[in-house]
């Protein structure tokens, strides 16, 4: 019988845990599902853009490049900075209101924590067109808004607020709101409170124990929540639609008309999938910036 103690005995080897490795098996449907639901559609977006639109519709195989020549005219890069430049101010503006919304939430004891979540969450349970409309209501030149202001007699005649560039900033910015407060919320929430304690202990104000400890701990949230508000706020529709009344053209409303109205489905899918790859291309950058941002605060 070989002892345990012999040293001639064979070594027993405890098996190495693989870092990073998951079950074939678990893999399985996430990855069937991105194939057919993003990389087939995506791969057909990129075939459809090499050919030519038929004389009632549909699609003419014959190869062609006018569709990427067509989409370097002004009036549709126009219509994409357009996009860009609405995008961008809306998720400003979310990121201005929404970090003081978290931080204030985050402040807050759990019971009145929950409360604040569910109020922010509580608009996501009504129907998206019904919200819309409701600002249809709000903003028309008899609207309770223009009511409200000729009452209080700080207006004589109504205010156009409808169908116009700023009221789909507040559309935008009423329905994605949430989106920014909630990855915000979830970055302050999980700070250490004993590093602002240190801070304040060593001799740092309030605001200075906010601006060097607690902002930039936050950033990878923020920079989550604007990912969370620019791609949706980019490509929509529906609220260029009826609250900008169809006088400002966004990317998304371009891309409908070309597959529905114009049925010009080759460019169409040229838009779309330059829309998918502009909206691919911030998430990595965002994504680069978040690793970078968390590597550099662990090594602090």
């Amino acid at each position: 019988m070989t002892s345990t103690l012999d040293p001639k005995a064979p070594a027993v080897r405890a098996p190495r845990a693989r870092r990073g490795f998951a079950p074939v098996p678990f893999l399985a449907p996430g990855t069937i599902f991105l194939i057919v639901f993003m990389a087939i559609p995506v791969g057909l977006l990129a075939f459809y853009t090499f050919f030519t639109r038929g004389r009632f519709g549909g699609i003419v195989f014959e190869f062609t490049l006018d569709n990427w020549v067509k989409l370097t005219e002004p009036l549709y890069l126009g219509v994409i900075g357009q996009s860009v430049l609405i995008a961008l101010v809306v998720t400003l503006l979310a990121l201005l209101l929404g970090y003081p919304m978290a931080y204030a939430i985050a402040g807050l004891s759990p019971k009145w924590r929950t409360v604040a979540l569910v109020a922010i969450v509580l608009p996501f349970w009504t129907n998206f067109l019904i919200r819309t409309y409701a600002w249809i209501l709000l903003l028309n030149n008899a609207g309770w808004v223009n009511q409200w202001l000729q009452g209080l007699g700080l207006i004589d005649d109504p205010i156009a607020m409808l169908y116009t560039p700023q009221a789909i900033v507040v559309g935008l910015l009423y329905m994605y709101l949430p989106l920014m407060v909630l990855p915000l919320y979830a970055s302050l929430q999980q700070l250490d409170p004993s590093l602002r304690e240190a801070a304040t202990n060593l001799g740092a104000t309030g605001w200075r124990a906010f601006r060097t400890v607690t902002l930039p701990l936050s950033l990878p949230g923020a920079l989550t929540g604007c990912i969370f508000v620019f791609v949706p706020a980019m490509s929509n529709f529906v609220i260029p639609e009826l609250i900008g009344g169809g006088k400002t053209i966004m990317v998304g409303n371009l891309v409908r008309d070309q597959f529905f109205e114009a049925r010009d489905w080759p460019f169409g899918a040229t838009l779309a999938l330059v829309l998918t790859i502009m909206l691919v291309g911030v998430i990595l950058v965002q994504t680069a910036v978040s690793r970078r941002l968390t590597e550099g605060s662990r090594r602090g």
